[in-house]
Order: C-alpha cells, then sequence, then structure tokens
C-alpha cells in the first residue's frame, strides 16, 4: 500500500528544503512513498530583508522598534504554513524541515502524525525563541532526522527517536568533468553570502597564495558579490548563483574550501560544501568542525586547517602537486559514491517513512 507523506518545507530556494526534501520526492516513489511538498509563499528572501529592521549586534527581544516587522513577518509565516498544517492530517506521514518558523514556537502541536522533524542546522540557537521552537518540535515529533551527532546530542533528551541522515547531493547532477576552458588553477567556494564571514577569515592566506602563484584565481559562487576580502580585484571570479548552474560551476573548479570558525552554529553545519566538492571530484581543504570532520575522515579526501600557514600550505601543495590533487579528487568521489550520494540518504530516508506506516 502506497504510503502518502505531506512535506512541509521553509520556502522554494532553501537549501534545506531543495536538498534534504525536494530531490528526495521522486526516488521516493520507488520505495511507494509518494510526498507532497507544501511550500510557504513567504519564504526565506523575507526573512533576509528582516535582517536590516533591527541592529546586527542586538537581540531581537531585546530591540522593541523591531516587535511590529517581526510580528507580521509571523503572522505572514504562520498563514503561508496553514494548507500544510491543515492538509498533513489527511497524510500518513508528516515531514517538517526544521520548523514552522524558525525562533518561534507556533503551530507544531497542530501538525498530524506520526511526525518527523528534519533538521540540518542547530535551530535552537536562531532568535529570538529558538530553543523553545526546536525543543517543542521535537517533543511533538516521533522521529528527529538529523546529519551530525552535534544535532543528535542536542535533539535527544527530547525525542525517543533520532536518526541520522546526510544531506546527499545526487551524483548524476553533480560529477566530475575532464574537459576545462582554460588550464587556470582555480580555487573554489559556494555558499550564501551570510556565509562570507568564513571566507574573509582566511583572506591572508588566500592573499598569500595568491601572490605565489599568480596564473590562479579564487571563484566565488553566491546570492551576492562578496565584501571584504580584500583580494586583488582580477583574482577573483565571482559567479552569479542558480541552481540550473551549480554544478557546473562546482565540477570545474581544482579545489573547493570550506572554511569555518568552531562555534555552537557552525558545529550544527553538515558540511554541505565538502560533499558537493567530494561528489566533484575535487580535493578538499576544510576547517576541521562539526561534520567538517567527520566528512574529512572519510579517507584521503583532502586538507584540514585551521591557521593561515595550514591553508596556505594546503593550497600550495594541491596547486604544485597537480597529479597528487587529482589522486585525492578521484579518493574523494568514491568516499561520495559510499556514504553522500542521493540513493543512499534516500533509502534511509524510506526505511525511516515506511517505520512508521500506520498498521
Amino acid at each position: 500500500m502506497t504510503l502518502r507523506v505531506a512535506a512541509i518545507t521553509t520556502g522554494s530556494r532553501t537549501p534545506s528544503s531543495r536538498f534534504r526534501v525536494r530531490q528526495h520526492i521522486k526516488p521516493l516513489r520507488d520505495y511507494d512513498i509518494v510526498v507532497r511538498e507544501f511550500i510557504p509563499v513567504v519564504d526565506d528572501r523575507v526573512e533576509s530583508a528582516l535582517r536590516f529592521v533591527h541592529p546586527k549586534s542586538v537581540r531581537i527581544r531585546d530591540f522593541p522598534p523591531a516587535y511590529p516587522f517581526y510580528a507580521a513577518h509571523l503572522a505572514a509565516r504562520v498563514a503561508a504554513h496553514l494548507p500544510g498544517i491543515v492538509s498533513s492530517r489527511r497524510y500518513d506521514v508528516t515531514w517538517l524541515s526544521r520548523g514552522l518558523c524558525e525562533g518561534w514556537h507556533t503551530l507544531e502541536s497542530k501538525l498530524g502524525k506520526p511526525l518527523v522533524l528534519d533538521v540540518d542546522d542547530a535551530i535552537w540557537l536562531r532568535e529570538p525563541f529558538g530553543e523553545r521552537q526546536a525543543r517543542g518540535a521535537a517533543q511533538r515529533a516521533d522521529v528527529v532526522v538529523v546529519c551530525n551527532d552535534y544535532l543528535a546530542e542536542w535533539f535527544a533528551p527530547h525525542c525517543k527517536r533520532i536518526e541520522h541522515v546526510a544531506t546527499a547531493v545526487d551524483g548524476e547532477v553533480f560529477f566530475p568533468v575532464d574537459t576545462r576552458a582554460d588550464d587556470r588553477f582555480v580555487i573554489g567556494w559556494t555558499g550564501t553570502s551570510s556565509n562570507f564571514r568564513y571566507l574573509a577569515n582566511m583572506r591572508h592566506a588566500l592573499a598569500a597564495f595568491l601572490r605565489h602563484a599568480p596564473d590562479a584565481r579564487l571563484r566565488i559562487v553566491a546570492d551576492a558579490r562578496p565584501t571584504g576580502l580584500e583580494l586583488p580585484e582580477h583574482a577573483v571570479e565571482f559567479v552569479q548563483w542558480s541552481e540550473a548552474d551549480e554544478a557546473r560551476a562546482v565540477q570545474t573548479m581544482d579545489v573547493g574550501i570550506m572554511p569555518l570558525v568552531d562555534d555552537a552554529w557552525t558545529r550544527g553545519k553538515c558540511a554541505f560544501k565538502v560533499i558537493q566538492y567530494m561528489a566533484c571530484g575535487l580535493p578538499v581543504v576544510a576547517s576541521p568542525y562539526g561534520m567538517n570532520a567527520e566528512a574529512m575522515g572519510c579517507g584521503t579526501v583532502g586538507m584540514t586547517a585551521t591557521t593561515d600557514q595550514q591553508w596556505l600550505d594546503a593550497l600550495v601543495f594541491l596547486y604544485e602537486q597537480r597529479d597528487e590533487a587529482r589522486r585525492i579528487g578521484a579518493a574523494a568521489r568514491r568516499a561520495f559514491l559510499e556514504r553522500f550520494d542521493l540513493p543512499v540518504a534516500t533509502r534511509k530516508l524510506a526505511e525511516i517513512f515506511l517505520s512508521l506506516r500506520p498498521s
């Protein structure tokens, strides 16, 4: 008998919706699981606009002038989710991505059961009441699906069943390519503009590398042009992110980088950039924090770095030892296929959903 799942996601463009839910919908049909996604019309683009309503260094709850804006936005978000909330009670399973309104505990108690809460970030840190929202959603859930041990440990006291499913990449979309438009060495970073601060933290190492290798360039694939890098303009290539061109922009890099700082938020990240690079057969240089350490420990997939000198040494090695870099990239692709390819994650999700089938 077909299992019917109502998936309630956070927006049409958010990575969690695209990669943790939407890309699994079609392959889940092979397991006789039919998913309908309910996408709110008020999504992350409105969330981004609200960042300008109050000073970044001040908490929302401590800045009363912002209250009316956030109240209006919250009402709009709840209203946008109402079709999914109401419909979820007519399905066999409800699949909730991150929560209905991040930072606010709203109508999670009205969602249909059994409920699967899918989490790929430390959402309890979201302002203003993220901990209450995350705890309440987990207590309502029958299963919390997470992408790493750090998230599992936080949610374990609030839900009896915790399952691990990596944020997967479709290996038939993200795959190695042999043809290149030119021979320039490309260091690549892909992500959202909100994460530019991590890239800026290694700007001195990048500047030193570009002086060492003047024929190389840094490619940044993002939703906006980078600021604060203080690098030579001719050495930085900006690629406007688009879903259609995303894979090609990564495939034609030589090295993928994922710098982070070690804090409560980054420990909740799911190493998604690293996994994209691995899928495309790129050697990776990454900060060994959170799930980055787990992904980088899958074999010889690249190098970790925490200091400017370590970043510089790793990039220089991969630049000068091209054959070795290609061997590392091939190993990264093999490790990806074993652990992070789409069919691997879809199979785990199918097992979770089928275990909740009504008797």
